[in-house]
């Protein structure tokens, strides 16, 4: 192999940090190590942001750590703020002034007694989540689905405005409604209502892309939800401090601790992450700001 070949194929430095952390945070799990074991989830996905992005480096030359640093900082940013929408869904009595916080859907269990830690925790492992979903996603379009290709078709005016519809009633009625039948409304409604304002506002978007003919972005957010789920389900299961389910759905049917029907949620909740942190990017972003890094 030649200099240069081996200098294009080698990993930014910040990827082998990051499977660094990976490993040396599974090998410390493994021993028993407390810390780690409490802190085992924002531990092992911040090297896993690290080891994707420098993966989206080497295949794109983007990357969140190295050259959109801005970005980067608004998507854990975004991360953070979309991850506590949703926990309002999931703990409904926070919003109407009940002492109980027991979430409808997911509960936290061996969380950290100091509260303020327990918040750095919380807000950590919120951050990585959109970076993890949005760079597993752009290695995902780089390579297996770099040419996925479709007829191209774009969406009726009337489809749009339906679709907006529907997404505005979803995002609202689990609100309203407190019931744990209503949590596929909370993964599609969000994508339903901003996605199709994407479109129309000109934003990065998978309904635009579908009609330039291109189906890349759309398959690799699928995809990218399906592998974090996996991964956010196996890394969970070990940890000490880790989120358990209670769902009417098949419940007791369960592969680390999700129930079988839960993991195809993770497809569409990539989907509408995507959605919601493009509208909000559209809202703080400068028109003449650098494309995102998906």
């Amino acid at each position: 192999m030649s200099a240069a070949l081996a200098v294009r194929c080698a990993l930014p430095a910040h990827g082998w940090l990051g499977l660094a952390v990976i490993v040396g945070a599974e090998i410390l799990l493994a021993g028993g190590e407390p810390i780690v074991a409490g802190w085992f989830t924002p531990i092992v996905w911040t090297g896993y942001v690290l080891f994707v992005d420098a993966l989206v480096r080497r295949l794109t030359g983007r990357s969140y750590v190295t050259s959109d640093r801005s970005d980067g900082i608004l998507v854990a940013l975004a991360s953070v703020a979309c991850w506590w929408l949703f926990e309002l869904y999931n703990a409904p009595r926070f919003w109407r002034g009940g002492a109980d916080a027991v979430g409808l859907w997911w509960q936290y269990r061996g969380l950290e007694p100091n509260l303020f830690l327990r918040r750095v925790g919380y807000d950590w492992s919120f951050a990585t989540i959109l970076p993890a979903l949005f760079l597993t996603a752009a290695v995902l379009r780089a390579t297996i689905f770099r040419q996925a290709r479709v007829r191209p078709r774009r969406p009726p005016r009337g489809a749009l405005g339906l679709a907006m519809a529907l997404g505005a009633a979803s995002v609202v009625l689990p609100l309203v409604v407190v019931s744990a039948w209503l949590v596929p409304l909370v993964w599609i409604g969000w994508a339903l209502l901003l996605e199709p304002m994407n479109y129309r506002a000109g934003r990065p978007s998978w309904l635009a892309d579908l009609g330039n003919g291109d189906a890349s972005r759309l398959l690799a957010l699928l995809a990218a939800g399906a592998v974090c789920g996996v991964l956010w389900e196996f890394w969970n299961y070990w940890a000490a401090t880790r989120w358990t389910y209670t769902v009417p759905y098949l419940g007791g049917v369960k592969i680390f601790e999700m129930p079988v029907l839960g993991y195809l949620g993770f497809p569409p909740f990539a989907l509408e992450c995507f959605a919601m942190y493009q509208w909000l990017r559209g809202l703080v972003a400068a028109r003449s700001a650098p494309t995102p890094v998906l």
